[in-house]
């Protein structure tokens, strides 16, 4: 068996976390190396390596992280805009093998990013 990822780590309380949000399904935390006022990431409890490995019964657990992160874009008061991403192999930014949702926000967001 391989190794837990660290989120699967933060999930399980053995690595501490600031965590904003938690559910059956997900959980959301502040990143520890935040790009914006406001990082923070929607992680599924669901161990999905990355976007081009999630399965058709993956879509309900997909949506449901969109979903929320737009739920804590609101509580978080980003009422001027925000974005999401979701980054997929080290061409795409991936540093953790497990999916995860960016949500991101607090100033004005550059495109293109990166």
């Amino acid at each position: 068996m391989s190794e837990a990822t660290l989120f699967e780590k933060i999930i399980a309380r053995e690595i501490p976390a600031k965590i904003e949000y938690e559910d059956e399904h997900c959980i959301v935390i502040h990143d520890i190396d935040p790009k914006a006022p406001v990082h923070c990431l929607v992680i599924p409890k669901k161990p999905i390596p990355r976007i081009a490995e999630a399965a058709s019964g993956d879509q309900s657990t997909l949506g449901h992280l969109l979903l929320i992160a737009a739920q804590i874009a609101k509580k978080l008061e980003l009422v001027e805009g925000f974005r999401i991403a979701i980054n997929n192999g080290s061409h795409g930014g991936e540093t953790v093998p497990h999916l995860h949702v960016h949500l991101l926000g607090g100033r004005p967001l550059q495109w293109p990013p990166g």
